[in-house]
């Protein structure tokens, strides 16, 4: 497993002093990219590759939202390579030990020039060392739309939610969909599932479904095709 030591800031809390979920995600995408520049195989070297590792589906168990100020520790590793597929676990502890979050992510690898689907080379494979998968359960990478969706007001993609990649970051996406939560909605578990990328002046139209212990948001283009879907269930 590769670790990251880190504590929470107060750019990362909520209103309740605690780590917000999309700073658990940027935790666990850092951790994962500080990773593969350790091992020589990071952004620039990707790309003088025309490769680039996206994202294609979270899931995010949350036991518990570490405070302000305390220290946490955030792993990852891989688990499987298939063709142009990657499977990837990953983990944040409190410092007393104790499991805060897990996740289970699927990540595609492509051709950045024709972004391609290609097959995952032999030399990247061989950096990361596999174990086996986290002890959890493995909820299905697609999300069923509920039939009811409630139509919210579109908004325009900023710069702000850009990252290096030069479309819209995949926490951000989470925080996005995260905007829509009722009021006292505590996250157990997030998936999130990647269908196609939005960039600079991309309108997004967001649709919500509001259950009694889920909520379901579909962040649709102008044609109401999906960009993103995202499926919060609440602690109960």
């Amino acid at each position: 497993m590769y670790k990251w030591d880190g504590r929470v800031r107060f750019s990362e809390i909520g209103e309740d002093k605690r780590l917000t979920l999309d700073s658990i995600v940027n935790y666990f995408q850092d951790c994962s990219t500080f990773q593969s520049e350790d091992l020589g195989n990071g952004m620039e070297v990707l790309e003088g590759m025309h490769r680039v590792w996206v994202l294609t589906s979270w899931q995010i168990v949350v036991n518990e939202y570490p405070k302000l100020g305390e220290k946490i520790v955030t792993g990852t590793w891989p688990y499987n390579f298939q063709r142009f597929l990657g499977s990837r676990n990953f983990i944040m502890y409190g410092e007393d030990g104790r499991v805060l979050a897990y996740a289970n992510s699927l990540w595609t690898y492509l051709n950045s020039e024709n972004g391609r689907p290609v097959r995952i080379d032999d030399e990247v494979a061989e950096l990361y060392q596999t174990e086996p998968k986290y002890h959890m359960d493995y909820a299905d990478r697609k999300i069923a739309l509920p039939e009811e969706l409630m139509e919210q007001k579109p908004f325009l993609v900023d710069v702000h939610h850009l990252d290096a990649n030069h479309h819209v970051n995949n926490g951000q996406y989470v925080k996005m969909a995260g905007l829509y939560l009722p009021k006292d909605f505590e996250i157990a578990q997030m998936r999130a599932e990647y269908k196609k990328s939005a960039l600079l002046g991309d309108t997004i139209c967001p649709m919500v479904h509001y259950g009694e212990e889920q909520v379901v948001v579909s962040l649709n283009d102008q044609t109401g095709r999906a960009f993103t879907v995202v499926e919060f269930l609440k602690r109960v």
